[in-house]
């Protein structure tokens, strides 16, 4: 918490971390990392604050794909709290990477099909 008893800032990035973590699962890329070394990421991340969190209470987090490029696609996180109030909005930009090769590579279509589905 921070000097006005609300949940501090750095921890709307760790819940949208995680969020972003879980959606990666849902999408496949971890496994695809896993199997080939080629997965997601992370370039970018920015969280705009709208409304406080407090303590004690809990956050839901919503994760969707705002748009699909060549080898980058973008995430948008909004934040709730238990009265389902917006309490933030945050943006993600991930490239996908070739951890081995240490380049980006373009987008499959079989993921670029899965991520569609998850199009704001």
């Amino acid at each position: 918490m921070d000097t006005y008893q609300h949940v501090n800032n750095l921890n709307f990035m760790k819940y949208m971390q995680s969020a972003r973590v879980q959606f990666w699962e849902v999408l496949g890329l971890a496994k695809r990392y896993a199997e080939t070394k080629e997965g997601p990421m992370l370039v970018s991340s920015k969280c705009d604050f709208k409304h406080p969190l407090f303590y004690p209470g809990n956050v839901r987090i919503k994760s969707n794909i705002e748009y699909i490029k060549n080898s980058s696609f973008g995430l948008r996180h909004t934040l709730y709290n238990d009265e389902n109030t917006l309490c933030a909005t945050g943006y993600d930009v991930a490239v996908c990477f070739d951890f081995t090769k240490n380049k980006t590579f373009m987008i499959p279509e079989d993921l670029r099909k899965i991520m569609s589905k998850y199009l704001v």
